[in-house]
């Protein structure tokens, strides 16, 4: 996965450049490192004044954008950059045709469908469209479930960045909801290593007793995962082998979602 590096400004152009200028490259610079970044790292990569870097870092900190650990001295996303970014994800799919999209899938398939993407350790549902059946698993929009249980958190740290995958699979643990979650990191990461080379993830009833789920990736044109797409519904009708079947229909929608997000 490639990361975007922004041009470091020349003199004449920081002299120009006002506050907030600068405080939106160091948030740039700090959301698109895969791991938490020090403020030399931050000096070298944007090419501005170490005091003037440090100064921002010190704003930016105290109202929540970003977090610094202490031990480390580095700098990671704050809680209210996250509660933003969400607040965005949520406001801007109500204005795109995604619902319309989920609604399709939904009609198509017969069961729930979710787009959700990652906090953290957590499986965050931004949009949900629920089936017509009376028997169906009840989630509203900001509902989280842990990424190593369901099909669309482990679409997401398939996906990602090795690693920071494995700096959150250190620092978390995969806790046991169902007989089936998978509890083990070294087994959890060769299933998904599956995940990348066939292009979904499966929840064998691993969240939920009863519930099976499967996911697909949203990915951009550069593909880099924007988020996953997920249907689920109860095993009394809902097998592994259904579930899996439904997949070219939810990469089709996965792909018109992808077009729609990047629009």
């Amino acid at each position: 996965m490639k990361h975007h590096q922004p041009a470091k400004p020349n003199s004449d152009e920081q002299d120009r450049m006002s506050a907030l200028e600068k405080s939106i490259l160091v948030l740039e610079a700090i959301v698109d490192h895969p791991q938490p970044v020090s403020l030399p790292e931050l000096t070298l990569r944007l090419g501005l004044p170490r005091q003037t870097i440090h100064r921002v870092l010190q704003q930016l900190t105290s109202n929540a954008l970003i977090s610094r650990i202490v031990d480390a001295d580095r700098y990671t996303v704050g809680p209210r950059l996250s509660q933003l970014a969400f607040a965005t994800l949520r406001s801007r799919n109500q204005t795109a045709p995604m619902r319309a999209i989920l609604s399709q899938l939904v009609a198509e398939t017969g069961e729930t469908c979710n787009i959700g993407v990652l906090d953290g350790f957590d499986f965050v549902y931004i949009e949900r469209i629920e089936c017509e059946w009376s028997l169906r698993v009840h989630l509203s929009e900001g509902s989280r479930v842990r990424a190593h249980s369901t099909s669309g958190g482990k679409v997401m740290l398939a996906y990602m960045d090795p690693d920071l995958r494995r700096q959150l699979l250190q620092a978390h643990m995969l806790d046991g909801f169902t007989s089936t979650t998978i509890t083990s990191v070294p087994k959890l990461e060769a299933q998904l290593k599956q995940v990348r080379a066939q292009g979904y993830a499966i929840n064998d009833r691993e969240q939920n007793v009863g519930i099976v789920g499967i996911a697909v990736p949203i990915l951009n044109e550069e593909g880099k995962i924007l988020a996953a797409l997920a249907l689920h519904g109860p095993d009394q009708r809902l097998t592994i082998k259904a579930a899996v079947a439904f997949v070219p229909q939810l990469q089709a929608a996965a792909a018109k979602l992808a077009e729609n997000w990047t629009y």
